[in-house]
């Protein structure tokens, strides 16, 4: 009998998709050319959407859900991945297109593979996850476009979420002066030790503003979108830089053009999908140098695999705090 294995799989009925625990075989994997024993990995908010059935994230049923693994190579059809490397994957449509992380077993295409960076274990990757992967994207844009730590506060929004929470910790570490904002007041002490010097409440970005405020930020990590994103962009100071990495408030932009033409502003979208090897690379890199294992250890929590249904409910729901790595064999 074929060795069978765990894994949440989305499955489609009556139009609407929802993730579930499913028992797989090898058979069943795609034919890809690198098979990895996977040990961790994360929950992030697409993958909630997903396992939820609350969003229309998998694009194909039936789906293993999961935007990023981390593993161990088991076979390699590769000549650039051999059994015994340690490897992570994140983004590339894992959990969309291509069956993703949420299982104990996965084949996958290798162009998609980052060797495990020195100084980082397999669950560390995996407290980084995608959205810490994405907040380091985000400050290596800010770092690009010239925002540093002696222009001024930095806004960090969604700040208690995955992607913020690496954002502040990465950017004070970096000697930035943090600005947290958010809407639970519970979190303000924990982001205080990640560092944050300041904090806004979320409702005074998400009201209507003007389309041109008094400047205040020299760079912003957005992962929030919509009304908040304008009223980021009108407070951002000349020649300053917002990386938008997300739409938690929505999909719409309701700003204008004054802030981009009278002051200079750039706004610019960070594509953690699709980003290049050579950008992965070097954002694994950093995040191995730029975010310490005391940080690593304060936002990020370790669940086991049979949990994923309700943790999925909680992270649409907004009520979990930094990062949760997914322990696959438990």
């Amino acid at each position: 009998m074929s060795e069978t294995f765990n894994a949440i799989v989305a499955t489609e009925v009556d139009r609407k998709s929802k993730g579930a625990l499913q028992q797989l075989s090898l058979e069943d994997l795609p034919d890809e050319d690198v098979l990895i024993d996977v040990s961790y990995s994360s929950l992030n908010y697409k993958d909630g959407l997903a396992v939820s059935g609350k969003g229309k994230i998998c694009r194909r049923f039936p789906m293993v859900c999961g935007i990023d693994l981390a593993g161990t190579v088991v076979e390699s059809r590769s000549d650039k991945f051999f059994a015994g490397d340690q490897v992570l994957v994140n983004g590339y449509e894992l959990g969309e297109k291509h069956w993703g992380g949420f299982t104990q077993k996965q084949r996958i295409n290798s162009n998609f593979l980052v060797k495990l960076p020195k100084g980082l274990s397999l669950q560390d990757t995996m407290a980084i996850g995608t959205a810490g992967y994405t907040a380091m994207l985000a400050v290596l844009m800010l770092e690009k476009q010239g925002v540093v730590p002696s222009g001024g506060e930095v806004l960090v929004t969604g700040a208690a979420g995955g992607v913020g929470s690496v954002a502040v910790s990465i950017l004070a570490h970096l000697g930035f002066d943090v600005v947290a904002s958010t809407g639970r007041i519970e979190t303000h002490e924990y982001l205080s030790e990640l560092g944050a010097s300041n904090f806004i409440d979320r409702a005074s970005l998400s009201e209507k503003g003007a389309p041109l405020a008094a400047e205040r930020w020299a760079g912003a990590v957005d992962s929030v979108g919509s009304r908040t994103l304008a009223n980021v962009i009108a407070q951002t100071k000349r020649k300053g830089c917002i990386a938008s990495c997300g739409l938690a408030g929505g999909i719409d932009l309701p700003s204008s053009v004054f802030p981009f033409i009278l002051r200079g502003v750039v706004l610019a979208g960070i594509d953690s999908v699709m980003a290049p090897m050579a950008l992965r690379v070097e954002a694994w890199n950093r995040l191995a140098t730029d975010l310490s294992t005391e940080k690593r250890n304060k936002i990020s929590t370790l669940e086991p695999m049979s949990k994923l249904p309700e943790l999925a409910e909680a992270i649409v729901a907004g009520k979990i705090r930094g990062r949760v790595v997914i322990d696959v064999n438990a």
